[in-house]
């Protein structure tokens, strides 16, 4: 091992130690790390993370930018024990985020999804029983993708109805109300899991065959599988996951029908905000208000809802 790996790892420890979420920066780390690897490069130099993060042609200027800014918070860090590391400057990429716009799942393509996931083959029946469970439950929800996963079976309350949501997303945690078709989803999953996993190396509900905690990457990679199944993703090669859909796009389908929802029922849906946000454990109403302006169905409502409140005026 290099010492670039070893100050890799001794980066990380320290990020998680400091409460940061380092799931993507990691393997995006890990990646680079390689590369320097097989450049037989002993620095990290502002050529090699440029030549690296930019090695996707077909990649976002955004996701070129990502890449390269996990880069430099690792290279400034690693700077003041070698000071032979570069730390590539600010401004060489375009560093602009822009949102994807959602895409609303129709209930018949949640369905399709489902159905599609319990058909996963695996040589203990767990990779279906566990997807279809899984991704049903980000639809009924709109938990991300990395709340679902972290839910331990203590955080499972069945009896209530109720998940527990620990170090969300900017470190807030809530608990979740679900329905009761989702309660009776979770519970035939759970028998059918001690059954299958007897002896779970694991605390955490969700599991692999291999009875350890699902990975982020699993999901996404067996989503991708399932959407190029049912159509919602071109068929790839060389084993990628293609582009279409993400799983992500879930949780804005629940927050999304919600706003329609309660603009059709007459609601005053600024009164109603705060709870949706609450919900979905946004940090800032102004998160969720960002569905509003990202469909054109729900500008629309709210178009002619405020319409409607001026001409009602006295």
């Amino acid at each position: 091992m290099s010492a670039v790996h070893d100050a890799l790892e001794a980066y990380l420890a320290l990020r998680r130690g400091l409460g940061s979420g380092m799931h993507g920066p990691e393997a995006r780390l890990r990646r680079f790390v390689e590369f320097l690897e097989r450049q037989r490069a002993t620095v990290i130099t502002t050529d090699l993370a440029l030549r690296w993060a930019t090695t996707p042609a077909n990649a976002t200027a955004a996701t070129w930018a990502q890449r390269l800014g996990d880069v430099r918070r690792f290279a400034a860090w690693l700077s003041a024990t070698d000071s032979r590391t570069e730390v590539p400057p600010h401004g060489i990429l375009p560093e602009r985020y822009q949102r994807r716009p959602p895409y609303i799942y129709s209930v018949e393509q949640v369905a399709r999804i489902v159905r599609e996931a319990a058909r996963l083959p695996s040589s203990l029946g767990m990779r279906a029983y566990t997807y279809s469970t899984l991704f049903g439950l980000l639809a009924a929800t709109g938990l991300r993708i990395s709340e679902a996963l972290t839910l331990d079976r203590d955080d499972v309350d069945l009896r209530a109805g109720v998940l527990r949501v620990r170090r969300a997303k900017f470190g807030k945690s809530r608990f979740v109300p679900v329905h009761d078709s989702t309660r009776r989803a979770l519970r035939r999953y759970e028998q059918r899991r001690d059954v299958r996993l007897p002896r779970p190396a694991s605390a955490a509900f969700f599991l692999s065959e291999r009875r350890t905690r699902v990975t982020p990457c699993s999901a996404r990679y067996n989503f991708a599988v399932v959407s190029r199944a049912v159509g919602l993703r071109a068929p790839t090669t060389a084993g990628r996951h293609g582009h279409g859909p993400r799983l992500h796009d879930m949780r804005h389908r629940l927050a999304v029908r919600t706003l329609v929802r309660w603009y059709r029922e007459g609601r005053n849906v600024e009164r109603e905000l705060p709870k949706l946000s609450t919900y979905l454990g946004h940090v800032h109403v102004a998160d969720t208000y960002w569905y509003i302006e990202a469909v054109p169905d729900l500008l629309r409502l709210a178009t002619e809802r405020a319409t409607d409140v001026r001409e009602d005026a006295p």
